[in-house]
This record gives C-alpha cells, sequence and structure tokens, in this order.
C-alpha cells in the first residue's frame, strides 16, 4: 500500500472551518482497498474468526455447507436431492458473507495503518549529542537514549527523542505530526512550552533537553500503536453487545438444532445446507459483521479531527458524558483580550490613566499588553521615560502584577484590582473611593478589570474586553439538549464570570478557579454518577486530567498533561472537546441504529425460509413475498444477507449523521428509521433477488 504523505496524515482544517461540525479528510482509497481486499482473506483464519462468536458460527456453517458440495449425500438427510448446485451456491454465498464482513473491519484498520506508515517516517534514527554529567559531549545513536539522559540539539537538528527544555528557546518544526508548517516556539521554564516531541525539527538556536521516555515508549510510538489498532480493545458496551450477539446466536441455535425431529415428524426431510442456511440467516450476522468496523472508525473520526485518542473506551467515553468542565479562555472565549476603555478614578483625567498604563505596559509583549499600548497611543499618551533606560518586570502568578521601574525609580504597576490595592497600601498609599465602583462596572460588562497606579497612587482602571466565540452559545444549546451539563472554570472575579457565563449560555461558572478546584469538579460530579470530560495543556492540570473520564491534553503542553490524558489533541485547540464529544455521541448511536436494522432484518428472512422448510406441510400462506421456489426462497434469503453487509460499509464507516436529540428522541427515532426499514428493506430485496435467480434459471 502506498502510504500517506506526512503533511496529509493529520491534515489541519482550512481556516474559517474551524468550527464546523465535520471536517473530513480524502485518504488515497484505492491502495487501502486493495490492502482490505487481501486482509479479508487471511482473516478467514478460523483462529481470527473465532473472536467473533456471530461471524464464526457462519464460518462454521459454511465448512458443513462446502463438505456438502463436494459430498452430497455425506450427512445422509436427503441432501443429495438439493444437488450440488444449490449446495454450492450456498456455500458461496456464505464465503460471500464472511469476507465482506472481513472486508469491513480490514477497511477500517487499513486507514489506521495509513496513519501509522506516515508516522513511522519520523522516527528515522539519528545521531544525537549526549552531554555528560561530568562535562562535554559525545555522539550517541537516537535509540540507545534512555529516560532521563540530556541532550544538546541547534538549528537543523532532528530531536532524537520526547523530553522537556531545560535551556533554551527556539522554533521547532512539529509538521510531520501536526501539519501545521508553522514553527513552534520551545522555551525552558514554560508550562506549556517546553515539551518536545522526538521526530520533529530544530529551525533555529539551540536547546537542552531532558529525555522523557525509553525508546519504544515515546508519545509517537504510542501514536503509532493506537492508530495501527495494535493495542485497540473492546470497549465495555462493544463487550456487552457482543455477548448479547453470543447469546441470540446461541438461542438461534437451539432453536434450529429441534427441527430436523419436527421435520421427521411431519415427513418433511430438512437437508442440512436448509438447517445452515436458516441458522446463517436468523442470527445478527449484519451487526456481528460489522461491529469491529463502527469501533475502529469511531477512533479514525477522531484522529481525522487530528485527536489522537489512547483506546476505543476513550471515545465511546465521549458518547456517554453528562459533564463538560471548560476553561474560559481560549474555549469560550477567543483568548485574547483587548483594551477597550480607560476609567480614571480619584480626580484623575483619561490621559494621565493612559500614560500609566503605557508606561506599565511597554515592556509587556503580550496581546493585551500591546492592545493596552495602541489604545493608550491612541488617546494621546506619550511614555514618560526613555525605554532603553527603564526596567520591566513580567507578570507573575504570586504577584498577579507587571510594569516598569523608571530610571528615578517611580515604579508604574498594572493588574488585579486587589494586587494593586495591596501594592499602593504597602507604599502608604490610599486607595481612591470610586475604584470599586469602576471595577463593578466593567465586571458587570462581562470585561476584565485591571488597575494601574504610579508608585502609592491609583490613577484608575483599564477594562480588557472578553470576545465570546461567534457560535458557541448554539453548541452549548445543543449539548444541553442532548443532557450534557456545561461547567466554565476561570480565573476571574465572580461578577466578570457571572456576565460571561450568562453571555455564553454555560449551566454553572466556578470563578477565581485554582487547580485543586478543577479536581473538586471532577469529583462532585463523577460521585454523583456522571461521566466528565475536561481540557487541559499544564502540569497542575494533569491530576484533573488523570481523573477526569475523558481528558484531552493539548499538544502544546506538557509531558505530564499528555500522559495523564487518554486523548491528545494535536492542533492544541481547547474547543475540539465539543467536537470529541459529538464523534462520541454518533458511535453510540451508529451502532444502536444498525443493531436495530439488524434484528428487524430477521422478520423478512423468517418469512422467506420457513415456508420453503415446511413447503409440503400447508404453510404455504405464509410464504407473503410469493417466492418462486423453496430453494429460490433459501438462496434470495442468504444473497440478500450477505450484500446488506458492504452495503452498510459506508454508513458503518462514516457514522449515522448526527442530532443533538434527547435520549427518547432517538430511540423513536431509530426505531422509526432503521427498525421499521430494516422489516420493509429485506422484503423488497429478497423478492428482487428471487426474480433475479428465477431469469437466470440458476436452481
Amino acid at each position: 500500500m502506498t502510504s500517506l504523505p506526512a503533511r496529509t496524515l493529520f491534515p489541519r482544517m482550512p481556516r474559517g472551518r474551524r468550527d464546523q461540525r465535520r471536517y473530513t479528510p480524502r485518504p488515497r482509497r484505492k491502495g487501502l482497498v486493495r490492502r482490505a481486499v487481501l486482509e479479508a482473506f487471511v482473516k478467514l483464519d478460523p483462529r481470527t474468526a473465532a473472536a467473533n462468536p456471530v461471524m464464526f458460527v457462519v464460518w462454521c456453517g459454511t465448512v458443513v455447507c462446502l463438505l456438502a458440495t463436494v459430498s452430497p449425500d455425506l450427512f445422509g438427510d436427503g441432501a443429495e436431492d438439493s444437488g450440488r448446485l444449490f449446495n454450492g451456491l450456498v456455500s458461496l454465498t456464505l464465503l460471500a458473507t464472511l469476507l465482506f464482513a472481513n472486508f469491513a473491519e480490514a477497511l477500517a484498520e487499513g486507514r489506521g495503518k495509513a496513519q501509522a506508515d506516515a508516522l513511522r517516517r519520523t522516527q528515522a534514527r539519528t545521531q544525537a549529542r549526549l552531554l555528560d554529567p561530568a562535562g562535554g559531549e559525545r555522539p550517541v545513536d537516537s535509540s540507545s537514549l534512555r529516560k532521563g539522559d540530556v541532550v544538546l540539539v541547534s538549528a537543523g537538528d532532528t530531536i532524537p527523542a520526547d523530553g522537556e527544555v531545560i535551556e533554551g528557546v527556539a522554533s521547532v518544526d512539529e509538521s510531520a505530526i501536526t501539519g501545521e508548517s508553522a514553527a513552534v516556539l520551545k522555551e525552558a521554564g514554560s508550562d506549556v512550552a517546553s515539551s518536545v516531541t522526538g521526530g520533529t525539527r530544530i529551525l533555529s538556536d539551540q536547546l537542552t533537553i531532558r529525555i522523557s521516555a525509553d525508546p519504544g515508549k515515546g508519545f509517537i510510538d504510542r501514536m503509532i500503536a493506537l492508530v495501527e489498532g495494535a493495542e485497540r480493545t473492546k470497549t465495555p458496551n462493544e463487550i456487552a453487545l457482543t455477548v448479547l450477539l453470543a447469546v441470540l446466536t446461541q438461542v438461534f441455535l437451539i432453536a434450529v438444532a429441534t427441527l430436523p425431529p419436527l421435520a421427521g415428524y411431519l415427513k418433511e426431510p430438512t437437508p442440512v445446507v436448509t438447517l445452515v442456511a436458516l441458522l446463517v440467516a436468523l442470527i445478527p450476522t449484519t451487526i456481528g459483521g460489522l461491529l469491529s468496523a463502527i469501533g475502529i472508525a469511531g477512533m479514525d473520526r477522531v484522529a481525522q479531527f487530528n485527536v489522537i485518542a489512547t483506546s476505543g473506551r476513550a471515545v465511546e467515553a465521549c458518547g456517554d458524558i453528562n459533564t463538560l468542565v471548560l476553561d474560559k479562555t481560549g474555549t469560550i472565549t477567543l483568548g485574547n483580550r483587548l483594551a477597550e476603555e480607560f476609567l480614571p478614578v480619584g480626580g484623575h483625567r483619561e490621559v494621565e490613566l493612559a500614560e500609566v498604563a503605557l508606561a506599565a505596559s511597554c515592556f509587556d509583549q503580550t496581546p493585551e499588553g500591546r492592545s493596552i499600548v495602541r489604545l493608550a497611543e491612541q488617546r494621546g499618551a506619550v511614555l514618560p521615560f526613555a525605554a532603553e533606560q527603564a526596567t520591566g518586570l513580567e507578570f507573575s502568578a504570586r504577584t498577579r502584577m507587571s510594569g516598569s521601574d523608571d530610571p528615578g525609580g517611580i515604579e508604574f504597576r498594572k493588574g488585579a484590582v486587589d494586587a494593586i490595592k495591596g501594592f499602593v497600601r504597602s507604599r502608604g498609599g490610599t486607595v481612591p473611593d470610586d475604584l470599586d465602583g469602576a471595577y463593578e462596572q466593567v465586571s458587570r460588562l462581562g470585561g476584565t478589570p485591571l488597575a494601574a497606579c504610579r508608585g502609592n497612587d491609583i490613577l484608575g482602571v483599564i477594562y480588557l474586553k472578553d470576545i465570546i466565540k461567534p457560535g458557541i452559545r448554539e453548541r452549548f444549546d445543543q449539548l444541553r439538549r442532548m443532557g450534557i451539563r456545561t461547567v466554565m472554570l476561570t480565573g476571574d472575579n465572580p461578577i466578570t464570570a457571572g456576565v460571561i457565563a450568562r453571555e455564553a449560555g454555560v449551566d454553572d461558572f466556578i470563578a477565581e478557579a485554582t487547580p485543586e478546584d478543577k479536581i473538586a469538579v471532577i469529583d462532585r460530579e463523577q460521585k454523583l454518577g456522571k461521566l466528565v470530560a475536561m481540557t487541559g495543556d499544564g502540569s497542575n492540570d494533569a491530576p484533573a486530567l488523570a481523573k477526569a473520564n475523558v481528558g484531552v491534553a493539548m499538544n502544546s503542553g506538557t509531558q505530564a498533561a499528555k500522559e495523564a490524558a487518554n486523548m491528545v489533541d494535536l492542533d492544541s485547540d481547547p474547543t475540539k472537546l465539543i467536537d470529541i464529544v459529538t464523534i462520541g455521541k454518533q458511535l453510540l448511536i451508529t451502532r444502536g441504529a444498525l443493531t436495530t436494522f439488524s434484528l428487524a432484518n430477521d422478520v423478512a428472512k423468517y418469512f422467506a425460509i420457513l415456508p420453503a422448510l415446511f413447503a409440503g406441510v400447508g404453510l404455504g400462506p405464509l410464504n407473503l413475498m410469493g417466492l418462486a421456489s423453496p430453494q429460490s426462497a433459501i438462496l434470495s434469503a442468504m444473497v440478500f444477507n450477505a450484500l446488506i453487509i458492504p452495503a452498510l460499509v459506508p454508513l458503518a464507516l462514516k457514522g449515522v449523521e448526527f442530532r443533538p436529540l434527547s435520549a427518547d428522541q432517538l430511540l423513536r427515532r431509530n426505531l422509526l428509521l432503521y427498525g421499521l426499514g430494516g422489516v420493509i428493506t429485506p422484503f423488497v430485496g429478497i423478492k428482487a433477488i428471487d426474480l433475479a435467480i428465477g431469469a437466470l434459471r440458476l436452481v
């Protein structure tokens, strides 16, 4: 098979389509189909077939019919009357049923193997520069690196293994994994930009990296095993359905086994080939043949969204999620807050506040800081000192402030209102009476208020505006109709958090949230018997990601977060969690719909074959379809049974179209569309095949 190029392995969504419900890349189907056809024959091995109880019964029936074809009188049950041609046609039809079922599973697996082939090409063995603890460096093969080793990589080098940056800042090309051509900045000490992946390439400067995974246990190794299906285990729902299908098969097997004595009593000899045909027609072969393909295709659809799931269990759990825990910034809002207005207090003028805000933000290179600089310049503010002579102070989570000190020692600060209050009081200043009013005004607007001060004098509040993502409220409404509760976590004050929560349409929120709050929310929901999903990217998110039923880590995040989660988003897009839940729901809906359709099929096949078995004892009125002969009825049912599997393969791989409906609405829709449709379709199909058999005079 021709492997997919690395750039098409996990293609990025085109710009402007990030919020669409479905994005499906176009794989090279010709090679996939060729491989799937070959794999379908390989899977005829009885050791492989035995893993699926329904299809193993079909496999045994095929062997029996082939023996009866070679020697029609082998079983001494009157089979010689039916003739070799009929037995041979039934045998070929059963063999086709097996091959079609194997093809469906192999085609689903083939897409994962194609992705694995492309990933393997990123694992070329390279030379690494290993740093000795005593000093110096020596070249070693990348395959000899172990967890804890420290290596040095420079511009043009391939990163030899997964690790954490412990020194340096550099641009890294991760397109071989993510498909994104834009370089990613990696630096030491960053909670979300210090993790690097083996097989990616450094473009500039150099990094010192501590290896975090032994050979064969890196991120790409795990991805290969997962997308290839090597570690795919059946999910709880899949196991339960397999048990149900096995029980139904056993019930029908016992029922068919009781027919020969009854036929003997009625003096109606029943050839073993006919009994096998009846058994195969009655057992749920359609869903039995497609069950594995549905589960594999679910993982493949997740991969098409540039998300790697550690197991089918994680994908399936998405379909059962009751609660979504979401960060505000980057998920519900656009992430980059922009300065909207200056609100002076304490009798100061707006231009004075703009000048202090400019001075406090001149070293701030964040989007928020640059927007404050732009707004201040628009208001006519001028920097009160020479920037090259001043000292910048970076934002700290401990102080919750940033700013600068001018050459004369004057301190310019901006930050959380309560932090600035404490700073001013520590300098002997007082807090203006109208500061709290400005703070509440911004909070009621859903913005983030930042206070700005010069030394011990507070000049006012900077209004940072949060932008709600377009369409996010409608998506939360869809989740609510599906019975999913949404909880927003934010570090904002309660007033601002409440405004954003109302505008976005989330069900609940937690303001001034800490990492411990995330765990507490998940624990509380799980104690109520609910399944919880959340996203995260930092090391402090790892405990919550591990505790959640579905934890989605950002690829840009730390190694600890990626190891704790059961899904990794290669695009590092937190909103992807909503799409993943949709895929999980679609997986469950597809499995339920095809199970309903498969069981409903049995009704028509019953009316086709049972009258054929007892045609001589007055069961002719049951031949509702008016089939030409007993042999034609049996063969028509068998051919339909075989052809319906490949006809449903596209639906199994693509999935039933998702609609945000409640469980009751989904049940009614499935019963009407797939239940009633499953009853009517075989009547039409079997009759058409019967007419074709009569026209060809096969029996």
